[in-house]
């Protein structure tokens, strides 16, 4: 009888554990699964929700008075996809499920939309260009006869926002009628990033205190559980304990000082990126003081609903 009940107490457990990318109350728009095809960062500037100014052509050609939405962005199928919706005061909504297939290199959004649903969904596909645009087709007439597409574009994509463009184009792309266009660029509503980069920037200040007061604990804890660190002329480092003991080998020289200084953070959901410089001061074992600095890239990412740095790496600059 000691069996079946073991097992009762540990499939819930299981379950759990299958779908930890999925969006839950930590992380409200999902995250993305490490499984997943690379491309599923393009849409990660996205992730979460902006307030958005929404502007559509009227039968005479002219621009209609911009209508007020939401678009919001989050991970579905425990981080392996992505789905948004539009929520706009006009009463009218629309929504896409976006996946992105390896063996085309292509993504593929199907759209649907309220209150005119359709029993086939409209496809979309395309990818992320050189430019760094996200440019996606569909087969369309226009309204003379002339074959094309529509032609989706997201642009200016950032911590801030986007913007968004819908064109018909004729087949060679000379011909290009906006139709459609959409500005989210005010930023984020669900995540102040002012808040968000003021605590990474502490959890910077935490990291160069520890250094100097020679607390390796409060170090290693800096990192993520999976954290990796990539120091100059070693081999890569995972996972707390390890980083720990790579900290430690520096225990007989003294910091005076350590800074950090980034030149720039931008978020991407719950991760995010950083690079800048560092700087410091350290006194060694017989007594003399050496200057020191250097340049880094972190990749942060929440865990637990805190910032700890994901992946870590930096290299001295020679005087």
């Amino acid at each position: 009888m000691k069996k079946p009940l073991l097992f009762l107490f540990l499939f819930p457990f299981a379950m759990v554990a299958q779908y930890d990318y999925e969006p839950s109350q930590e992380h409200p728009y999902g995250l993305p699964n490490p499984e997943a095809p690379s491309a599923l960062l393009d849409f990660a500037p996205m992730i979460g929700e902006c307030q958005c100014k929404s502007e559509t052509r009227n039968p005479d050609q002219t621009w209609a008075a911009p209508v007020d939405m939401v678009w919001r962005f989050k991970y579905i199928m425990n981080g392996m996809g992505i789905q948004d919706e539009t929520l706009k005061e006009d009463g009218t909504y629309s929504g896409s499920i976006r996946q992105f297939i390896p063996d085309s290199t292509r993504w593929y959004v199907h759209y649907y939309s309220h209150p005119r649903p359709s029993t086939t969904l409209p496809t979309w596909e395309g990818k992320k260009t050189e430019d760094g645009k996200i440019v996606l087709y569909r087969e369309q007439q226009a309204p003379n006869g002339m074959e094309g597409f529509f032609r989706l574009t997201f642009y200016d994509m950032d911590e801030n926002g986007f913007k968004w463009v819908g064109e018909w184009v004729d087949k060679s792309e000379s011909v290009v009628f906006p139709t459609w266009r959409i500005d989210c660029s005010n930023g984020k509503i669900s995540k102040n990033n002012k808040l968000e980069k003021e605590r990474i920037l502490e959890a910077t200040r935490i990291f160069s205190k520890a250094y100097m007061n020679g607390d390796y604990e409060t170090i290693a804890n800096s990192y993520t559980m999976d954290g990796k660190i990539f120091p100059n002329n070693a081999d890569i480092i995972s996972g707390r304990q390890a980083i720990k003991e790579r900290w430690m080998q520096g225990a007989g020289a003294k910091i005076l000082h350590h800074e950090i200084q980034p030149l720039e953070i931008k978020f991407f959901g719950d991760y995010a990126h950083d690079y800048g410089y560092f700087q410091g001061k350290t006194e060694r074992k017989d007594g003399s003081v050496v200057d020191w600095k250097g340049k880094y890239v972190v990749i942060w990412k929440k865990e637990d609903g805190n910032w700890k740095m994901y992946l870590d790496i930096w290299n001295r600059i020679s005087d």
